[in-house]
């Protein structure tokens, strides 16, 4: 990515550059080529640097290193090294069943036709929050978590069907007449998170 970050940084410095002698060189506009060379410098440079920009940035964003960087979550991220085989996230990422890099975005994305568009919608929401020093206390999910995030997933996988406590649920696990947390309950639990050890410290 430090490729792409020197790119998008030389677009802006190039438009900047170009910018500068127009404005200081006025004289310039009328020679040959000067509308082409002011479209390049006012339009085009930085479009391209916006759009690289916001491309950039929808990819930082799904990293877990980034939704830890807000002070405010620094116990969700430690939530994930609980040694507990019930804790869901930190079973999941500990296991591999999910991206150690991806695990917020993974599990808090809207898998729908617009997710992505409204995960980052909602995560500017977080930033706003957060810089406005609006986010609840506790901190709280916008909307009941959803069966269709664990059904991304497990929705056919043997293990899902083929284990006897879901047996009796499948299709209202399906429908959302049941949701997956009446069971696998512990999540976050940041509240009490000092109860229990840390994997891999946890002493042999």
């Amino acid at each position: 990515m430090a490729g792409t970050d020197l790119l998008l940084a030389g677009l802006a410095a190039a438009s900047v550059v170009l910018i500068a002698v127009l404005l200081r060189r006025p004289a310039l506009s009328g020679a040959p080529g000067a509308r082409a060379v002011g479209f390049v410098a006012f339009v085009a440079l930085p479009g391209l640097a916006f759009l690289g920009g916001v491309s950039r940035h929808y990819e930082q964003a799904q990293t877990t290193t980034w939704c830890l960087s807000c002070h405010g979550m620094a116990a969700w991220g430690e939530s994930l090294e609980i040694d507990h085989p019930a804790f869901l996230p930190a079973a999941h990422v500990q296991n591999g069943r999910i991206p150690a890099d991806r695990a917020c975005f993974t599990c808090h994305a809207n898998y729908t036709m617009f997710g992505g568009f409204d995960d980052k919608a909602r995560g500017a929401l977080h930033v706003w929050r957060a810089v406005t020093g609006t986010v609840s206390d506790p901190v709280r999910l916008y909307r009941p978590f959803g069966n269709g995030t664990c059904l991304e997933c497990h929705r056919g996988g043997r293990s899902y069907l083929e284990s006897p406590p879901h047996a009796p649920f499948l299709a209202d696990l399906e429908s959302g007449a049941r949701t997956c947390l009446m069971c696998h309950n512990l999540v976050h639990e940041v509240d009490t998170l000092d109860r229990y050890e840390r994997w891999p410290d946890r002493e042999s």
